[in-house]
Protein backbone atom coordinates (compact mmCIF):
# COMPACT_ATOMS: atom_id res chain seq x y z
CA UNK A 1 0.00 0.00 0.00
CA UNK A 2 1.32 3.49 -0.74
CA UNK A 3 0.37 4.72 2.73
CA UNK A 4 3.80 3.97 4.17
CA UNK A 5 5.48 6.07 6.83
CA UNK A 6 7.38 7.94 4.12
CA UNK A 7 4.18 8.66 2.21
CA UNK A 8 2.41 9.77 5.36
CA UNK A 9 5.26 12.17 6.11
CA UNK A 10 5.05 13.59 2.58
CA UNK A 11 1.31 14.12 2.91
CA UNK A 12 1.56 15.89 6.24
CA UNK A 13 4.39 18.02 4.85
CA UNK A 14 1.93 19.53 2.37
CA UNK A 15 1.09 23.20 2.77
CA UNK A 16 -2.29 23.76 4.38
CA UNK A 17 -4.01 23.73 7.72
CA UNK A 18 -4.56 20.54 9.72
CA UNK A 19 -8.04 19.91 8.29
CA UNK A 20 -6.77 20.08 4.72
CA UNK A 21 -3.83 17.76 5.44
CA UNK A 22 -6.15 15.28 7.16
CA UNK A 23 -8.43 15.35 4.14
CA UNK A 24 -5.47 14.75 1.82
CA UNK A 25 -4.37 11.79 3.94
CA UNK A 26 -7.85 10.25 3.92
CA UNK A 27 -8.18 10.83 0.17
CA UNK A 28 -4.87 9.09 -0.47
CA UNK A 29 -5.98 6.06 1.50
CA UNK A 30 -9.26 5.93 -0.41
CA UNK A 31 -7.46 5.87 -3.76
CA UNK A 32 -5.68 2.66 -2.83
CA UNK A 33 -8.34 0.96 -0.71
CA UNK A 34 -11.53 1.89 -2.58
CA UNK A 35 -10.51 2.74 -6.11
CA UNK A 36 -7.70 0.18 -6.17
CA UNK A 37 -5.26 2.47 -7.95
CA UNK A 38 -1.69 1.33 -8.37
CA UNK A 39 0.97 2.57 -5.96
CA UNK A 40 2.61 4.62 -8.72
CA UNK A 41 -0.64 6.37 -9.62
CA UNK A 42 -1.42 7.18 -5.99
CA UNK A 43 2.06 8.59 -5.48
CA UNK A 44 1.76 10.69 -8.65
CA UNK A 45 -1.62 12.08 -7.55
CA UNK A 46 -0.20 12.93 -4.12
CA UNK A 47 2.74 14.70 -5.72
CA UNK A 48 0.47 16.69 -8.03
CA UNK A 49 -1.72 17.80 -5.12
CA UNK A 50 1.35 18.78 -3.10
CA UNK A 51 2.68 20.90 -5.97
CA UNK A 52 -0.71 22.58 -6.39
CA UNK A 53 -0.90 23.43 -2.70
CA UNK A 54 2.64 24.83 -2.78
CA UNK A 55 1.53 27.01 -5.69
CA UNK A 56 -1.51 28.27 -3.75
CA UNK A 57 0.59 28.80 -0.62
CA UNK A 58 3.02 31.02 -2.54
CA UNK A 59 0.20 33.08 -4.07
CA UNK A 60 -2.37 33.43 -1.31
CA UNK A 61 -1.03 32.01 1.93
CA UNK A 62 -1.84 28.80 3.79
CA UNK A 63 -4.41 26.76 1.80
CA UNK A 64 -7.59 25.57 3.50
CA UNK A 65 -10.50 23.41 2.40
CA UNK A 66 -12.64 26.52 2.13
CA UNK A 67 -10.02 28.13 -0.11
CA UNK A 68 -9.95 25.05 -2.34
CA UNK A 69 -13.75 25.10 -2.70
CA UNK A 70 -13.67 28.84 -3.50
CA UNK A 71 -11.07 28.50 -6.26
CA UNK A 72 -11.63 30.35 -9.51
CA UNK A 73 -10.80 28.87 -12.94
CA UNK A 74 -8.05 31.46 -13.29
CA UNK A 75 -6.35 30.00 -10.19
CA UNK A 76 -6.21 26.54 -11.78
CA UNK A 77 -5.07 27.95 -15.13
CA UNK A 78 -2.30 29.89 -13.37
CA UNK A 79 -1.04 26.65 -11.84
CA UNK A 80 -1.12 24.88 -15.22
CA UNK A 81 0.73 27.78 -16.84
CA UNK A 82 3.39 27.71 -14.10
CA UNK A 83 3.89 23.98 -14.65
CA UNK A 84 4.21 24.50 -18.40
CA UNK A 85 6.82 27.16 -17.72
CA UNK A 86 8.77 24.46 -15.87
CA UNK A 87 8.74 22.35 -19.06
CA UNK A 88 6.11 19.93 -17.77
CA UNK A 89 4.52 18.13 -20.71
CA UNK A 90 0.86 17.92 -21.63
CA UNK A 91 0.54 14.31 -20.48
CA UNK A 92 1.79 15.18 -16.99
CA UNK A 93 -0.50 18.21 -16.85
CA UNK A 94 -3.48 16.06 -17.82
CA UNK A 95 -2.64 13.63 -15.01
CA UNK A 96 -2.19 16.51 -12.55
CA UNK A 97 -5.63 17.87 -13.41
CA UNK A 98 -7.13 14.38 -13.01
CA UNK A 99 -5.54 14.09 -9.57
CA UNK A 100 -6.83 17.47 -8.46
CA UNK A 101 -10.32 16.61 -9.69
CA UNK A 102 -10.16 13.36 -7.75
CA UNK A 103 -9.32 15.26 -4.57
CA UNK A 104 -12.11 17.75 -5.29
CA UNK A 105 -14.63 14.93 -5.68
CA UNK A 106 -13.48 13.51 -2.36
CA UNK A 107 -14.06 16.86 -0.66
CA UNK A 108 -17.51 17.04 -2.21
CA UNK A 109 -18.40 13.53 -1.01
CA UNK A 110 -17.32 14.52 2.46
CA UNK A 111 -19.74 17.44 2.42
CA UNK A 112 -17.26 20.30 1.99
CA UNK A 113 -18.81 21.67 -1.20
CA UNK A 114 -18.17 21.57 -4.95
CA UNK A 115 -14.90 22.81 -6.45
CA UNK A 116 -16.51 24.23 -9.58
CA UNK A 117 -13.26 25.74 -10.87
CA UNK A 118 -11.75 22.36 -11.70
CA UNK A 119 -14.73 21.43 -13.84
CA UNK A 120 -14.47 24.69 -15.75
CA UNK A 121 -10.88 24.09 -16.88
CA UNK A 122 -10.34 21.95 -19.94
CA UNK A 123 -7.78 19.17 -19.89
CA UNK A 124 -4.81 19.83 -22.17
CA UNK A 125 -4.94 18.03 -25.49
CA UNK A 126 -2.37 15.27 -25.68
CA UNK A 127 -1.60 13.13 -28.67
CA UNK A 128 -1.68 9.48 -27.70
CA UNK A 129 1.68 8.00 -28.58
CA UNK A 130 1.43 4.88 -30.63
CA UNK A 131 3.12 1.74 -29.28
CA UNK A 132 6.46 0.95 -30.88
CA UNK A 133 6.68 -2.83 -31.19
CA UNK A 134 9.73 -4.78 -32.26
CA UNK A 135 9.99 -6.92 -35.38
CA UNK A 136 9.14 -10.56 -34.74
CA UNK A 137 12.74 -11.70 -35.23
CA UNK A 138 14.10 -9.11 -32.79
CA UNK A 139 11.47 -9.90 -30.14
CA UNK A 140 12.26 -13.61 -30.37
CA UNK A 141 16.01 -12.97 -30.24
CA UNK A 142 15.68 -10.92 -27.04
CA UNK A 143 14.07 -13.88 -25.28
CA UNK A 144 16.89 -16.31 -26.07
CA UNK A 145 19.63 -16.91 -23.52
CA UNK A 146 22.07 -17.69 -26.35
CA UNK A 147 22.09 -14.02 -27.33
CA UNK A 148 24.18 -13.21 -24.25
CA UNK A 149 26.19 -16.43 -24.10
CA UNK A 150 29.45 -14.52 -24.59
CA UNK A 151 28.86 -12.38 -21.49
CA UNK A 152 30.73 -13.08 -18.28
CA UNK A 153 27.59 -14.02 -16.38
CA UNK A 154 26.57 -17.22 -14.68
CA UNK A 155 24.45 -19.48 -16.91
CA UNK A 156 21.50 -19.48 -14.48
CA UNK A 157 21.34 -15.69 -14.65
CA UNK A 158 21.19 -15.81 -18.45
CA UNK A 159 18.38 -18.37 -18.15
CA UNK A 160 16.57 -16.19 -15.61
CA UNK A 161 16.70 -13.13 -17.85
CA UNK A 162 15.53 -15.15 -20.84
CA UNK A 163 12.59 -16.52 -18.81
CA UNK A 164 11.50 -13.04 -17.70
CA UNK A 165 11.68 -11.68 -21.24
CA UNK A 166 9.83 -14.74 -22.55
CA UNK A 167 6.95 -13.88 -20.20
CA UNK A 168 6.90 -10.28 -21.43
CA UNK A 169 6.74 -11.26 -25.09
CA UNK A 170 5.05 -14.66 -24.89
CA UNK A 171 2.35 -13.70 -22.37
CA UNK A 172 2.20 -9.91 -22.76
CA UNK A 173 2.99 -9.26 -19.10
CA UNK A 174 4.15 -5.97 -17.66
CA UNK A 175 7.58 -6.27 -16.06
CA UNK A 176 6.03 -5.67 -12.62
CA UNK A 177 3.59 -8.53 -13.25
CA UNK A 178 6.34 -10.95 -14.27
CA UNK A 179 8.52 -10.06 -11.28
CA UNK A 180 5.47 -10.21 -8.99
CA UNK A 181 4.98 -13.94 -9.63
CA UNK A 182 5.74 -16.25 -6.73
CA UNK A 183 7.47 -19.61 -6.98
CA UNK A 184 4.09 -21.22 -6.45
CA UNK A 185 2.79 -19.35 -9.51
CA UNK A 186 5.61 -20.57 -11.75
CA UNK A 187 4.25 -21.35 -15.25
CA UNK A 188 6.12 -24.59 -15.93
CA UNK A 189 5.36 -27.31 -18.51
CA UNK A 190 1.96 -28.82 -17.82
CA UNK A 191 0.48 -25.49 -16.69
CA UNK A 192 -1.58 -23.84 -19.41
CA UNK A 193 -2.21 -20.47 -17.74
CA UNK A 194 -0.95 -18.24 -14.97
CA UNK A 195 -2.83 -15.74 -12.80
CA UNK A 196 -1.13 -12.36 -12.54
CA UNK A 197 -1.82 -9.29 -10.43
CA UNK A 198 -2.09 -6.27 -12.70
CA UNK A 199 -2.74 -2.57 -12.25
CA UNK A 200 -5.14 -1.66 -9.50
CA UNK A 201 -4.59 -5.07 -7.88
CA UNK A 202 -6.79 -6.64 -10.57
CA UNK A 203 -6.20 -10.30 -11.28
CA UNK A 204 -6.37 -11.86 -14.72
CA UNK A 205 -5.53 -15.24 -16.19
CA UNK A 206 -3.05 -15.39 -19.05
CA UNK A 207 -2.32 -18.44 -21.26
CA UNK A 208 1.25 -19.72 -21.21
CA UNK A 209 2.97 -20.94 -24.36
CA UNK A 210 5.01 -24.17 -24.07
CA UNK A 211 8.18 -22.29 -25.09
CA UNK A 212 7.64 -19.83 -22.22
CA UNK A 213 7.02 -22.63 -19.71
CA UNK A 214 10.19 -24.37 -20.89
CA UNK A 215 12.23 -21.18 -20.38
CA UNK A 216 10.89 -20.83 -16.82
CA UNK A 217 11.60 -24.52 -16.11
CA UNK A 218 15.17 -24.17 -17.37
CA UNK A 219 15.72 -21.23 -15.03
CA UNK A 220 14.25 -23.12 -12.06
CA UNK A 221 16.48 -26.11 -12.73
CA UNK A 222 19.59 -23.93 -12.83
CA UNK A 223 18.81 -21.43 -10.02
CA UNK A 224 21.19 -22.05 -7.09
CA UNK A 225 19.03 -20.26 -4.52
CA UNK A 226 16.17 -21.77 -2.51
CA UNK A 227 12.81 -20.52 -3.77
CA UNK A 228 10.04 -20.81 -1.13
CA UNK A 229 6.54 -21.24 -2.51
CA UNK A 230 5.37 -17.83 -1.33
CA UNK A 231 8.64 -16.11 -2.27
CA UNK A 232 9.48 -14.41 -5.57
CA UNK A 233 9.87 -16.63 -8.61
CA UNK A 234 12.70 -14.53 -10.01
CA UNK A 235 15.61 -13.62 -7.75
CA UNK A 236 18.77 -11.58 -8.05
CA UNK A 237 22.35 -12.79 -7.92
CA UNK A 238 22.26 -12.94 -4.11
CA UNK A 239 18.83 -14.53 -3.85
CA UNK A 240 16.74 -11.42 -3.13
CA UNK A 241 13.82 -10.15 -5.24
CA UNK A 242 14.89 -9.28 -8.77
CA UNK A 243 14.88 -5.56 -9.56
CA UNK A 244 13.19 -4.34 -12.75
CA UNK A 245 16.30 -2.28 -13.44
CA UNK A 246 18.29 -5.45 -14.01
CA UNK A 247 15.96 -6.50 -16.81
CA UNK A 248 16.01 -2.98 -18.26
CA UNK A 249 19.81 -3.13 -18.24
CA UNK A 250 19.75 -6.56 -19.92
CA UNK A 251 17.60 -5.25 -22.78
CA UNK A 252 19.73 -2.11 -23.11
CA UNK A 253 22.82 -4.29 -23.55
CA UNK A 254 21.06 -6.51 -26.06
CA UNK A 255 19.98 -3.52 -28.14
CA UNK A 256 23.57 -2.94 -29.17
CA UNK A 257 24.07 -6.53 -30.28
CA UNK A 258 20.87 -6.56 -32.31
CA UNK A 259 21.15 -3.02 -33.66
CA UNK A 260 17.81 -1.99 -32.19
CA UNK A 261 16.65 1.59 -31.41
CA UNK A 262 16.29 3.04 -27.92
CA UNK A 263 12.58 2.27 -28.08
CA UNK A 264 13.46 -1.43 -27.66
CA UNK A 265 12.69 -1.75 -23.95
CA UNK A 266 11.18 -4.51 -21.81
CA UNK A 267 7.77 -2.85 -22.23
CA UNK A 268 8.23 -2.91 -26.01
CA UNK A 269 8.02 -6.71 -25.77
CA UNK A 270 4.49 -6.32 -24.36
CA UNK A 271 3.67 -3.99 -27.26
CA UNK A 272 5.09 -6.59 -29.61
CA UNK A 273 2.92 -9.31 -28.06
CA UNK A 274 -0.24 -7.32 -28.81
CA UNK A 275 0.81 -6.09 -32.25
CA UNK A 276 1.92 -9.49 -33.47
CA UNK A 277 -1.32 -11.08 -32.26
CA UNK A 278 -3.35 -8.49 -34.17
CA UNK A 279 -1.25 -9.09 -37.28
CA UNK A 280 -2.23 -12.77 -37.06
CA UNK A 281 -5.93 -11.84 -36.92
CA UNK A 282 -6.19 -11.84 -33.12
CA UNK A 283 -9.55 -10.60 -31.79
CA UNK A 284 -9.32 -7.15 -30.22
CA UNK A 285 -11.51 -7.92 -27.19
CA UNK A 286 -9.50 -11.05 -26.42
CA UNK A 287 -6.24 -9.09 -26.61
CA UNK A 288 -7.74 -6.48 -24.26
CA UNK A 289 -8.38 -9.24 -21.72
CA UNK A 290 -4.91 -10.72 -22.15
CA UNK A 291 -3.26 -7.33 -21.62
CA UNK A 292 -5.51 -6.39 -18.70
CA UNK A 293 -6.58 -3.08 -20.23
CA UNK A 294 -9.53 -1.49 -18.45
CA UNK A 295 -10.58 0.32 -21.63
CA UNK A 296 -10.79 -1.04 -25.16
CA UNK A 297 -9.58 2.34 -26.44
CA UNK A 298 -6.16 1.57 -24.95
CA UNK A 299 -5.96 -1.70 -26.85
CA UNK A 300 -7.11 0.01 -30.04
CA UNK A 301 -3.80 1.86 -30.19
CA UNK A 302 -2.38 -1.36 -31.61
CA UNK A 303 -4.74 -1.39 -34.55
CA UNK A 304 -2.78 0.23 -37.35
CA UNK A 305 -4.65 -1.36 -40.21
CA UNK A 306 -4.07 -0.06 -43.73
CA UNK A 307 -7.01 0.96 -45.89
CA UNK A 308 -6.57 -1.94 -48.33
CA UNK A 309 -6.81 -4.53 -45.58
CA UNK A 310 -9.77 -2.73 -44.03
CA UNK A 311 -11.65 -2.66 -47.33
CA UNK A 312 -10.77 -6.29 -47.95
CA UNK A 313 -12.29 -7.27 -44.61
CA UNK A 314 -15.35 -5.14 -45.38
CA UNK A 315 -15.85 -6.73 -48.79
CA UNK A 316 -15.44 -10.19 -47.31
CA UNK A 317 -17.89 -9.80 -44.44
CA UNK A 318 -20.61 -7.26 -45.18
CA UNK A 319 -23.64 -8.82 -46.90
CA UNK A 320 -24.25 -5.68 -49.02
CA UNK A 321 -20.61 -5.08 -49.92
CA UNK A 322 -20.50 -6.98 -53.22
CA UNK A 323 -20.77 -4.96 -56.41
CA UNK A 324 -23.11 -7.55 -57.87
CA UNK A 325 -25.55 -8.81 -55.21
CA UNK A 326 -26.59 -12.44 -55.67
CA UNK A 327 -29.69 -12.94 -57.78
CA UNK A 328 -32.71 -13.82 -55.69
CA UNK A 329 -34.50 -17.00 -56.61
CA UNK A 330 -38.05 -18.10 -56.02
CA UNK A 331 -36.82 -20.23 -53.13
CA UNK A 332 -35.43 -17.11 -51.42
CA UNK A 333 -38.87 -15.56 -51.41
CA UNK A 334 -40.59 -18.45 -49.64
Amino acid sequence: MPTSAATDAALFAMPGDAALRDAAHAWSRSLAAERRMSDNTVEAYERDLRQFLHHLDARAGTPTIAAIVALKPRDVRAFMAARRADDVGGRSLMRALAGLRSFAKYLEREGHGTVAALGAVRSPKVERRLPRPLPVAAARALTEASLRADEDREPWILMRDAAVLALLYGAGLRISEALGLTRRDAPVPGIDAVTVLGKGAKQRMVPVLPVVAEAVAAYLAACPHPLPGDGPLFVGARGGPLSPRIIQYVVARARGGLGLPDSATPHALRHSFATHLLARQGELRAIQELLGHASLSTTQLYTKVDAARLMSAFDATHPRAGRHPPRRTAQDLI
